[in-house]
């Protein structure tokens, strides 16, 4: 049962993540992907990345 809730905790923070990356203009299907391998280091990678500047 540990091992299932590791899973939808590790799931959980990814689609964060996805959301906080669409939210800085990045790809949120890209993140979500990275997420997934990297979890709470891409979190940390996404808060402390510069915000993609706005095409004109």
């Amino acid at each position: 049962m540990e091992n299932q809730d590791y899973f939808i905790g590790w799931g959980t923070l990814s689609l964060i993540n996805a959301g906080l990356a669409q939210s800085k203009g990045r790809s949120g299907l890209l993140w979500w992907l990275i997420s997934i391998v990297l979890g709470p280091v891409a979190t940390l990678l996404i808060v402390v990345l510069p915000k993609e500047p706005q095409a004109r």
